[in-house]
Order: structure tokens, then C-alpha cells, then sequence
């Protein structure tokens, strides 16, 4: 059994504020995602607002375990068939693009963590249905964010809604718990079966991410630390930060 940190109601109200901040500062960012925009404008954008916000970010100069260095920038901006990590650049973002936006920030010492997908100006109709099929992956992970559910069960909800869609769970790309570090106990997979696993405790907090693929879940990491999907196809990945609540699950990172 991983070493899961309770949070008290105290603390998740502090993380719910630092919810609502990343929230704002994610969809300004999504409003200002078109077609024209560089990358590095997404990222320089990012830090303005976080600081705005009266936040520092999470993922500047992180550095997680395993990790050759140090993530250099605020933003981690993943074009079409990059999944996630990618790193922003003199990219100009072109109509029809998929870009996925994944953000965290520190707020009174606790972290939030969220991410979500824009299809930008016309987009494929597979495109379309890959968007809405993640975020309703996330949607009906989340339901099963309860007291006495477990994680199986929420990788279930993610896998089973994938599946039935013709699309494919990325392999090993995983959500986490979440609180005073960015990363803690315990990882929270994209696939699982109904009542296995570690049981959902009141207190928990933790950020569900499904990354879907159009393709296979097959992945493989690219010279700069990110993950694309192995065969080439469209991914999509949405995140909240959650909190298992007696009254059922609490989304932190919503306005």
C-alpha cells in the first residue's frame, strides 16, 4: 500500500482556490490558442497570468524522478500526435491542429494540476469525436470518485469509454496524486477493472488525465522528453485535480 496523504477540509479548500486560479489562467489560455499563435507566445502568456494569479508554476524547473533535467518552461503544449511534455516553441499553430494545453500551478504550498485539448478552427471529424470521447473519459472517471470506489474503477470508466469509441488508452502514461508535491502516491491509471485495486479514501485529492489515442496506445518518447503516439495518429488529453469528498467527488480545477 503507497503512503497516500490525506488532506484535511482546511487544505482542500486552500487546493480548491488553487483550482479555481489554474482554471482561469488555462481557459485565457485556451481563448488565445489559434491559428498564427506561436507556442512561446502560449507559454510567455502562461507565466503572466499565473503570476496575475498570485501563483508561482508548477512545472518550471521541475524535475521529475527519472528525469535526465529539469523542465524548463511553465507550459507543457503537445501538437497532434505528441500525447504530452511537449515543449513549447516557434511553432505556429495551423488551423486544424490539436493542441493540448497541460498546466500546473503552487498556490500557499499546495499544487494543481489540469489540462484539456482545442481543436483549432476546422477540424476532422475523427479529430471531433477523439475531443469529446476524452473529455467524456474524464467525465465518467470522475463519477467514480467516491468514498469505498477504487481505482480500478476509475480506469475502468476511462478505458471502457476509449474502447467503445474505437480508441486506444496511451500505454504507461498515468495520472497521480496530488497535494503538497505535484507527483505523490498513488499513480492513477487509465485502465483497470471494477472494484480492484487501492480504495478511494475521504480526504484523497488526485489528478485524473485520460490520454487517448486515435490509434494504438502504443507511445515512444521523442529527443525532448516528450510522448507521441508510436503509429503517428491524433491523441487528446483532458485533466482535473480532484478531491474524494464525503458528498462525492469535488473537481478543484473548475472556475
Amino acid at each position: 500500500m503507497p503512503n497516500i496523504n490525506i488532506k484535511s477540509e482546511a487544505e482542500i479548500k486552500i487546493m480548491a482556490e488553487a483550482g479555481h486560479k489554474l482554471a482561469r489562467v488555462l481557459n485565457s489560455l485556451a481563448d488565445y490558442t489559434k491559428a498564427g499563435v506561436k507556442l512561446i507566445e502560449l507559454e510567455n502568456l502562461s507565466r503572466k497570468l499565473i503570476k496575475n494569479e498570485g501563483a508561482t508554476p508548477a512545472f518550471l524547473n521541475y524535475r521529475p524522478e527519472g528525469a535526465q533535467k529539469a523542465y524548463p518552461f511553465s507550459l507543457c503544449a503537445s501538437i497532434n500526435s505528441v500525447i504530452v511534455h511537449g515543449q513549447p516553441s516557434n511553432y505556429e499553430i495551423k488551423d486544424g491542429d490539436l493542441v493540448k494545453l497541460d498546466l500546473g500551478l503552487i498556490y500557499r504550498g499546495f499544487y494543481s494540476d489540469s489540462a484539456l485539448t482545442v481543436g483549432v478552427g476546422k477540424i476532422s471529424p475523427l479529430a471531433k469525436k477523439l475531443i469529446e470521447t476524452t473529455k467524456k473519459a474524464l467525465n465518467e472517471a470522475i463519477k467514480q470518485a467516491k468514498v469505498g470506489k477504487t481505482l480500478g474503477d476509475i480506469g475502468w470508466a476511462i478505458e471502457k469509454t476509449a474502447e467503445e469509441n474505437g480508441f486506444s488508452v496511451a500505454d504507461s502514461l498515468t495520472g497521480h496524486g496530488i497535494g503538497r508535491a505535484l507527483h505523490e502516491e498513488p499513480a492513477v491509471y487509465n485502465f483497470g477493472s471494477p472494484r480492484k485495486g487501492i480504495k478511494l479514501l475521504e480526504g484523497m485529492t488526485i489528478a485524473i488525465e485520460p490520454m487517448i489515442n486515435a490509434g494504438s496506445g502504443r507511445i515512444k518518447e521523442l529527443s525532448d522528453g516528450s510522448y507521441a503516439t508510436f503509429d503517428g495518429s491524433l491523441s487528446a488529453h483532458f485533466e482535473h485535480t480532484i478531491a474524494i469528498t464525503k458528498n462525492g467527488p469535488l473537481i478543484l480545477t473548475s472556475i
